[in-house]
Order: structure tokens, then sequence, then C-alpha cells
């Protein structure tokens, strides 16, 4: 993150996420000069991404737009498209649907991720483009970039990093900025 003269925050083009030495799921999410903790998924990274596996992509995608739980986290600065989680917004992660990889609407009765979730991992959740432009069954599902749960415990395949870490970084997010896993 590059400060301009006017002291507002410049857009980062890129955002680097390398695994952290020691231990598969953890990793570091570099934005600008800002360096931060996270958690992956739970196999760590891959570059042969399957539905269900439990690892983060390697692979550059991009940030398409996001979904926020305005009532528990308030307002948040940052140019990319942001939406209010409803309750009945859910996102699709069964392989031989047509709306797989997709926001879907309550009730939905095949396989799915609630964005309204208890656990507030998904009070801020940045949807990363793998597998939403162009999809193909079974390359995986519902890759976002969130919030931690306590111990940055192992994701499903995201990215996640603290409250106020996602702060730090989310003025410096636009649609289109690339989200690197190397």
């Amino acid at each position: 993150m590059q400060k301009t003269r006017a002291g507002a925050r410049r857009s980062a083009s890129t955002i680097v996420v390398r695994a952290a030495p020691g231990k598969k799921t953890r990793a570091l999410v570099q934005v600008g000069g800002l360096t931060v903790p996270a958690a992956i998924g739970r196999s760590g990274r891959s570059i042969l991404k399957r539905e269900g596996d439990g690892a983060t992509p390697i692979a550059d995608m991009k940030l398409l737009y996001g979904f926020t739980r305005s009532d528990r986290v308030g307002s948040l600065k940052t140019a990319l498209p942001l939406r209010r989680i409803r309750k009945d917004m859910l996102w699709c992660d069964q392989p031989d649907d047509p709306n797989y990889n997709r926001l879907v609407k309550a009730p939905f009765r095949l396989s799915h991720e609630e964005l309204q979730r208890g656990d507030g991992l998904y009070d801020v959740c940045l949807v990363l483009d793998w597998n939403v432009s162009s999809r193909r069954r079974n390359r995986g599902s519902a890759i976002f970039f969130h919030l931690i749960r306590p111990g940055y415990e192992p994701t499903a395949g995201c990215v996640a990093v603290s409250l106020r870490d996602m702060r730090r970084i989310l003025p410096s997010l636009r649609r289109g900025t690339t989200v690197r896993v190397v």
C-alpha cells in the first residue's frame, strides 16, 4: 500500500500469498509494504485444485466483489464492490448443478455454503475468481478471502486473515486486484 501526496491510499494491483515457514496451513499475505499472517487450506496449496480437497489453489485470481455483515463489522473503506449479506444468501458447491460456484438464494436443497454464518468467518468475504468466470465441474468452489478462525485454524481452501488485518488491507483493494498464491 502506498500513499499518494494527498494521503489517500493507492490501489494494490497484486496481493501475494506465500507459504509461511514450518506449517503448510499458514501463509503470509503481502500488500505493498504490509505483510500479515494468514490461514490457508487444511491441505496446504495445490496446482491441481479439486472440489473438497481442502487445498488453496496456486494461481493468480482476480478479486471480483465481496460480501459483508455490516451489522457486525460496521462500515468498511474499500473501492471493492461489497454487498450486505442477507439470511437467504447461499453459495452453491454442488458440482453437477448449473448453479455450481455461484450465489444462490434459500431455500436451496443441494450442497451449499451459508454466507450468513454464526462464527463470523464471512463477516467480510471477498470472492476470488477461482472457477467463477469460467467454471468447470469439480475444479473447486467458494474460494474466498475471508476472516480467520481463532488460532489461525486452516480453511477449506480459502485465504483468511484477522479482522484487524482485513481492515488494513481493504482500502488498497478494488475489483480486478490480483491475489497471487505462490
